[in-house]
């Protein structure tokens, strides 16, 4: 393992801002994988502080793969992660829509391009990453369908769902599609959580990228291969949102295999207690993101439920 610095920017009040990486084996640059770009990012620093200890162990037990070089970067965003803001402390802006950078912009427009700059170069991109919507996911392998993606690779992570969505505007200026433009094979990996732990979740994700590591003849690994992937369009999920706001209490997990009909969640009044709204599912499904907050507006969409297939 080489500890190296991916990039630097020089500091004037406080300790340099700094990019930090570990890279594992020698040769070309195979794969790259991304932890943290907010600050909030909790979860994804972790996983991929766990993914260095096993590539770190498995390295010094000569299970790289000659030729190939792996690089994890756990964080790109440190300074939002010391003051625990989701985005950059200064102005608020996000890394993660910065992309591919500009080295004479604002500040984390250089981020953006010093980290580009090292990371494009690699043939496989996995990126930990975030929802905009605070809750739970089921772990998941996530791809934009810029034309250049690629659900056979995908699956080959092992994960329950391959999920694949259209590119909106914004999109543009993410990683992930950047990553797909400069013919990386990008892929965000989603586990349960964002602002906490999950050791579960992440033994999972961990799993599933040492298999697909695996397979393309990176690494040796003999884990399970996981799960049968199914792919999806996020389109074609089906939300089910609330009518009244008040207090969100689930009477489901994650991951659960539901009914139509069946009740999902109860909305109570926040000053009396009494139940004002019953949320039933209107499929048979599995339970694929649940909101993840105590209270909730009206109108939100409180759960995603992936629809059984016959």
């Amino acid at each position: 393992m080489k500890k190296v610095i991916v990039y630097e920017i020089k500091g004037l009040y406080r300790d340099n801002f700094r990019v930090t990486g570990y890279e594992f084996g020698e040769g070309k640059e195979s794969v790259c994988i991304v932890g943290s770009m907010r600050g909030n990012e909790v979860q994804q620093l972790y996983c991929c502080s766990s993914l260095v200890r096993k590539l770190k162990q498995m390295e010094a037990e000569g299970k790289l793969e000659k030729g190939h070089k792996i690089l994890v970067i756990p964080c790109a965003n440190p300074y939002s992660m010391n003051t625990q803001k989701r985005f950059w402390p200064v102005d608020n802006t996000d890394i993660n829509r910065m992309f591919p950078g500009y080295h004479l912009g604002e500040t984390t427009q250089r981020i953006a391009d010093g980290v580009f700059q090292v990371i494009s170069k690699y043939r496989f991109g996995i990126q930990f990453t975030s929802f905009y919507m605070p809750g739970e996911f089921m772990p998941h392998v996530r791809m934009m369908s810029t034309g250049f993606e690629d659900t056979e690779t995908a699956k080959q992570f092992g994960m329950p769902y391959v999920v694949l969505r259209k590119v909106r505007p914004y999109d543009t200026t993410t990683l992930n599609y950047n990553w797909q433009i400069w013919e990386t094979q990008a892929f965000s990996m989603y586990t349960n959580t964002t602002t906490r732990v999950d050791k579960k979740s992440a033994k999972e994700a961990i799993r599933g990228i040492l298999t697909f590591l695996h397979k393309q003849g990176v690494l040796e690994y003999h884990g399970h291969d996981g799960y049968l992937s199914q792919v999806v369009w996020d389109v074609d999920m089906i939300s089910v949102r609330t009518a009244r706001a008040g207090l969100f209490d689930p009477l489901v997990e994650v991951g659960a295999e539901v009914e139509q009909g069946q009740t999902l969640a109860r909305i109570l009044d926040a000053y009396e207690g009494e139940v004002i709204d019953e949320l039933t599912s209107p499929v048979d499904g599995t339970v694929f993101f649940m909101h993840g907050e105590p209270l909730t507006y009206s109108n939100t969409a409180v759960f995603k439920l992936v629809v059984r297939e016959e």
